[in-house]
Formats: C-alpha cells, sequence, structure tokens
C-alpha cells in the first residue's frame, strides 16, 4: 500500500439524477417537487426523489399514494432509463474533455485520477468540471464533487455537502474534517456493521481512527477491515479484480400481471435479456434459477443444470422446466409478486476442455444453436433492435426489461434492444 499525501482523485456524485434530469428536460416542473418512480401506479415505490420533495418528507421507497397526501401538488415521473443512460454517456464525455474517467461506480458516480498540475489545482479544474456540465448537459444536472487523496475519501467528500457541493479533505488536514461524520457516512460502513463496530465499543469516526488496522480486521471478520481502515488514512488500496459469478434479471409483477401464464411471459423475455448479456460479455454457463415471491411472502426457488450454453433456446426450455416444478409445489392459481432468473456457474468457452468423445445429440444441438444466436445477435444489433426473436415478447408494464440500472451496473444501448 501506497500512503498519499497529496490530493490525487476527483470524485463526482450527480445530486437526484433521475429526478433533476427530468427537471432539466422539464422546464415546467423546475420548480416543483419531483420524484421519480419504476411503474405508472399508486402502488409503486420512489426511487429517488428530488431535494425540494426530500424538504417536504418524501422519501425514497414510499408509496406514491402516500406521497400525494403528504404532498399535493408533487410531479411523479415514471423513469426512464434509456433516456437516464444517454445523459449518463454525454456526461462521461464532457468530463473527459478536462479529466480522464478512471472509474465509474454507478449511472451517476464516477471517479478521476489526478495527476500533476492537476493536483495543484484541482479546486479550479473541479469548478471547470461544473462550468462545462452546466453550460452543455444543463444546470439543473448538479454535481457534488469531493477532493482527497484516494477515491474513498473523495467519495466521502462528495457526499459531504449535497448538493451541487464541493469538498476538499486535503490529506495535511485529516482526520479533523471528517470527525463529526457517522460511522455509517463511510463507504462500506452499513447499519449492520455500525452495530459490530459498536459492540467492539467503536462509537464515532475518531473511535475507529484510533484502533488498529489488525483491530479493524477482527471487527470485520476478514481482510476488508483492514482495507477501509487504510483508505479512511489516505492509503492506495488496490483490490484483487472481481470475478463475475453470473447474470441475472428480476422484476415485480403489477396487478393483471400477477397470474402464473403473465409470470412466464415475464420470465420468457427476462431470461432472454440475461441470456444476450451472458453472450455479449463472452460467456457461457451451466445451470440456472428461477424464483419468485408470492403475495403472502412466500417463496418458491429451483435449479436446472445442462450443457455449457448461452443461447436462449436452451436457456428458456430449461427455465420452462424450473418453473412448471415451482407451480407443482404452489397451484396453478398462485398469486405471484415478483420473479427471478440468475444464469450460474459461467465461464469462458476456452476454458472448458472438450471430450472427443463425448459427442451426444444434445451437444450437437448446442453448437448449433450457438451459431444461429450469433446470426441474430449481429442482426439485432445492425438494426438496433430486436428484429428476431426466439419465441414471443411480452411488452411488460413499464418496459425496459433487462435495461434496469442498477448500482455498479450501467446498461449498454444493446440492453434496450
Amino acid at each position: 500500500m501506497r500512503l498519499i499525501k497529496d490530493v490525487e482523485s476527483l470524485y463526482i456524485d450527480f445530486d437526484a439524477f433521475f429526478a433533476n434530469v427530468e427537471k432539466q428536460l422539464h422546464p415546467d416542473i423546475r420548480d416543483k417537487p419531483v420524484g421519480v418512480t419504476a411503474l405508472d401506479s399508486e402502488y409503486s415505490a420512489f426511487i429517488t426523489r428530488c431535494y425540494m420533495a426530500k424538504a417536504v418528507g418524501i422519501k425514497r421507497g414510499m408509496r406514491v399514494r402516500d406521497a400525494r397526501a403528504l404532498c399535493p401538488d408533487l410531479i411523479v415521473r415514471v423513469a426512464r432509463p434509456d433516456l437516464y443512460v444517454d445523459i449518463h454517456n454525454k456526461i462521461l464525455d464532457e468530463i473527459d474533455r478536462f479529466v480522464p474517467v478512471r472509474k465509474v461506480s454507478s449511472i451517476d458516480e464516477m471517479e478521476c485520477d489526478l495527476i500533476g498540475a492537476e493536483r495543484r489545482d484541482c479546486v479550479d479544474l473541479a469548478k471547470r468540471i461544473r462550468a462545462g456540465l452546466a453550460q452543455n448537459i444543463g444546470p439543473y444536472v448538479t454535481p457534488s464533487i469531493g477532493l482527497a487523496a484516494n477515491g474513498f475519501l473523495a467519495k466521502v467528500a462528495a457526499e459531504m455537502n449535497k448538493p451541487n457541493g464541493l469538498t476538499v479533505l486535503d490529506p495535511k488536514d485529516m482526520p479533523g474534517p471528517i470527525l463529526h461524520l457517522k460511522l455509517t457516512d463511510l463507504p462500506g460502513i452499513s447499519g449492520n456493521m455500525e452495530k459490530r463496530l459498536n459492540a467492539a465499543g467503536v462509537w464515532s469516526i475518531e473511535e475507529f481512527w484510533n484502533v488498529s488496522s489488525k483491530q479493524a480486521r477482527a471487527i470485520w471478520g476478514n481482510i476488508e477491515g483492514e482495507r477501509l481502515w487504510a483508505q479512511l488514512r489516505g492509503y492506495e488500496v488496490v483490490r484483487p479484480e472481481t470475478q463475475k459469478r453470473m447474470f441475472g434479471h428480476s422484476r415485480v409483477l403489477t396487478q393483471g400481471w400477477r397470474t402464473p401464464d403473465k409470470a412466464l411471459e415475464c420470465l420468457n423475455l427476462l431470461t432472454v435479456k440475461a441470456a444476450y448479456r451472458l453472450r455479449r460479455a463472452g460467456y457461457i454457463c451451466r445451470r440456472l434459477s428461477v424464483s419468485f415471491k408470492l403475495g403472502d411472502g412466500s417463496r418458491f426457488s429451483g435449479e436446472a443444470d445442462f450443457l455449457p450454453c448461452s443461447d436462449d433456446r436452451t436457456l428458456l426450455k430449461h427455465m420452462h422446466i424450473v418453473f412448471e416444478r415451482g407451480l407443482e409445489t404452489l397451484g396453478p392459481k398462485a398469486d405471484l409478486k415478483s420473479v427471478y432468473i440468475m444464469l450460474h456457474n459461467i465461464s469462458r468457452p476456452h476454458t472448458l476442455s472438450g471430450d472427443l468423445f463425448s459427442e451426444t445429440k444434445e451437444s450437437t444441438e448446442v453448437r448449433r444453436w450457438d451459431r444461429i444466436m450469433e446470426t441474430m445477435d449481429g442482426l439485432n444489433k445492425k438494426h438496433g433492435q430486436a428484429v428476431l426473436h426466439v419465441g414471443s415478447r411480452a411488452n411488460l408494464p413499464g418496459g425496459f426489461a433487462g435495461g434496469k440500472i442498477a448500482f455498479g451496473r450501467v446498461p449498454s444501448k444493446e440492453d434496450f434492444f
């Protein structure tokens, strides 16, 4: 590990990103509280809200119906992931005019490394990035910017003075500027981890600062505690590259889609979306799992193993087998609240050793479908939409199946085919 003694990281965290993008695009709602939800339903929950809405008590996860009772003039917008991804890509292009983006943490968070004069003039650089974003993206899509020794502390800084903040955590001043924060203001410390720290006699950032690295490791029960301890002190911590373990999608079902036949239509689409992502990333899989949650809170989960593959036909066949197994358990009139499909046991095709004497009708069919999918994917990419697909494709309420924006994953253009 290297102890950093200068400001080397610039972190940008956009404020209420989805809601502020909607305000930027719709001048008539800029002076109103705005919340964004996943579905056009009074029972849907908000995934984000602007600071005006936050000020009147609208919380993330609150149902639209309850929020309207609290704030009658609340503007509700249904999320448009494809639009937000487009704005995200334009933001990256704009930032790159000033400094390269080293890491994209999520659709509204990114980190840049600073070198040479960028370190000495980091505040001026941050102001120029902010001015460029205001001019070329829009003044309502506001960034909060943090400057610090490493990305961990720069993220902390970006969160300290929202919205539209600019905070510098100079290494020579540490830890003073952060001692007033809560333990849970540090990335990596959840409510459960805070309880473990409290049980170990650590109730504040100052007390955490004063524990040893070995104590931190013991509290976490693994090396991650020692890494966080080092990052807090301004060390550069290089983590091993994480390996992708699964591909999958889930969906909360709206009224009218909670019957087994409609849920199966939804799973058909989610399965081919997950398979497409698997192929684009250059993987194959050997197992899938199907899960669903019922209206009464009960759950079903089942798995299927098969020959290594990535084609829609094979994965749909095994998904249907597991789904039918679930219906045998739950009954044909089950009230399904949500469905999940996950592709597991993934690997690169070249890492599997073949057996010349194990050729079967099934393996021949899988290889044939691999070639078919390669042709279909190429045509769909050429036309920018799913002109060819296996089976029917349902039009799900809310749309954007496979294009869900999740933490750590920004959908690509192809996810919206």
